[in-house]
């Protein structure tokens, strides 16, 4: 489940930065760096649940099965 709500998570903010892309195009300037840095923010989390551990477990792996 946790790798489907990354998945999620990269594809949200690829759409971030097309949107703001096409907005800053629009002549408008603080929604889309608003944009931007919630994208930025996103892929961050996104790598921090990714990259392994010292003990070479990832914490998409780490969690307690259901």
């Amino acid at each position: 489940m946790t790798s489907f709500v990354l998945s999620i998570a990269m594809l949200t903010s690829i759409a971030l930065v097309f949107g703001a892309i096409a907005l800053f195009r629009r002549g408008q300037r603080k929604q889309p760096a608003l944009m931007l840095v919630l994208a930025v923010v996103m892929i961050a989390n996104v790598v921090i649940w990714s990259i392994p551990t010292k003990s070479g477990q990832s914490l998409v792996k780490s969690e307690a099965p259901e």
